[in-house]
C-alpha cells in the first residue's frame, strides 16, 4: 500500500507570529470522521483531532519560519521552507507527498501539488488541522510575555484591535515588520 504524507501550513496571513507547517501520515485505522478542513473546525474539534494523531504516534513534523526570516525572504518561501522543516521532522519516509495549494516545498521525495487539498484528502486535514493547532498554541503562550497585544485572542491576525495596539505601542518583538499595519 502507497504511504501518502499531507502537507499544509497555518498562519500565512498574520500580521505577526510565525508560520507553522506540519507533514503527516494517517495509519489507516486513524478515525477520518475527526477530519476536515481545519478552516471550518471549531478550535475544540481540531484539538480532539490532533489529540487523537498524538495518541495513536501518527508520525507528524512540524516545522517553522519565524518573523524575521518571513520578513527577510517573503512569507511565500518561508511557508515553502516551514513545510520543508515539517517534512524533515517527520521521521518518516512516504512514497508521495500531496501539498496543500500550487507550490512544492523542497523535499526529497515525489510531490505534487492540488488546490484545496485540505479540504479533500484526509493526510493533508491532518496537517492542516496539526499546523493550526501548534501555530494557535504557540501565539497563546507567547501572550503570556506580551500580554498587551490580544495574542491569545487574534493570534497575530490583522483585527482591528491587533492594528490598533501596534499603533500605540509599536511593534512587538514578534511583529512581520515587512507587512502592512494599517
Amino acid at each position: 500500500m502507497k504511504i501518502i504524507c499531507g502537507i499544509d501550513e497555518a498562519g500565512r496571513g498574520p500580521i505577526a507570529g510565525p508560520v507553522s507547517a506540519a507533514a503527516v501520515v494517517l495509519p489507516r485505522d486513524f478515525p477520518r470522521d475527526l477530519l476536515k478542513d481545519s478552516k471550518k473546525m471549531s478550535p475544540s474539534a481540531r484539538e480532539k483531532a490532533f489529540a487523537r494523531m498524538l495518541a495513536m504516534k501518527v508520525p507528524v513534523g512540524i516545522g517553522w519560519s519565524w518573523p524575521e526570516e518571513i520578513d527577510r525572504i517573503n512569507i511565500h518561501k518561508a511557508s515553502l521552507l516551514a513545510m520543508s522543516r515539517a517534512f524533515g521532522a517527520m521521521g518518516c519516509l512516504p512514497d508521495e507527498v500531496i501539498v496543500d495549494g500550487l507550490y512544492i516545498p523542497d523535499i526529497p521525495t515525489p510531490a505534487r501539488a492540488m488546490v484545496k487539498a485540505d479540504a479533500l484528502v484526509p493526510e493533508v486535514m491532518a496537517a492542516s488541522i496539526a499546523a493550526k493547532v501548534v501555530r494557535d498554541r504557540w501565539m497563546i503562550r507567547y501572550s503570556w510575555f506580551e500580554p498587551d497585544y490580544g495574542y491569545e485572542r487574534h493570534k497575530g491576525y490583522p483585527t482591528r484591535a491587533h492594528r490598533e495596539v501596534c499603533l500605540r505601542l509599536g511593534p512587538s518583538p514578534i511583529q512581520r515588520l515587512s507587512f502592512r499595519v494599517r
